[in-house]
């Protein structure tokens, strides 16, 4: 898979070349188009390397449930569901951070990172979940009550 990635940068690299090049070719007046341009491919290579690992992941988890291996989730699950996840956001926080900066220069990128960092909070369980319901929990002695 490593001489896969390769080749994707080594892709990105010459498109990167190419872009400047055309740059110096055709002017300052035609540079908007060929970042976007980039950008856009950029965005597609990110976008493809996250849909993999999505996939990856709900693959693994399949199989997870089919073996019937475990009922609950240990705690290492857990650990590595909280870090993929915070994995995916900052893949995407890429973009993200562009499209705040271009159009609200430092207070939206402030914006997007608190929306970013707030999202990983939540999904870390720090914070309570919303819409849970009712609780259980336990007295000192053991027992059972509902709060």
């Amino acid at each position: 898979m490593e001489a896969r990635e390769r080749a994707r940068d080594a892709e990105l690299k010459k498109d990167l070349d190419a872009t400047l090049h055309a740059r110096k070719e055709l002017g300052e007046e035609y540079e908007s188009a060929f970042v976007d341009s980039f950008l856009d491919k950029v965005e597609q290579r990110l976008d493809s390397a996250v849909d993999r690992r999505v996939r990856r992941q709900l693959a693994e988890q399949q199989m997870v449930v089919a073996r019937g291996a475990r009922g609950g989730r240990s705690e290492s699950d857990s650990w590595g569901e909280r870090f993929g996840f915070a994995v995916v956001s900052l893949v995407l926080a890429i973009p993200l951070s562009a499209i705040a900066v271009v159009n609200a220069d430092l207070p939206g990128l402030l914006i997007a990172w608190g929306g970013i960092v707030g999202v990983n909070a939540l999904h870390t369980g720090r914070w309570p979940r919303f819409g849970s319901g009712r609780r259980e929990r336990r007295d000192a002695d053991g027992s059972d009550w509902e709060g």
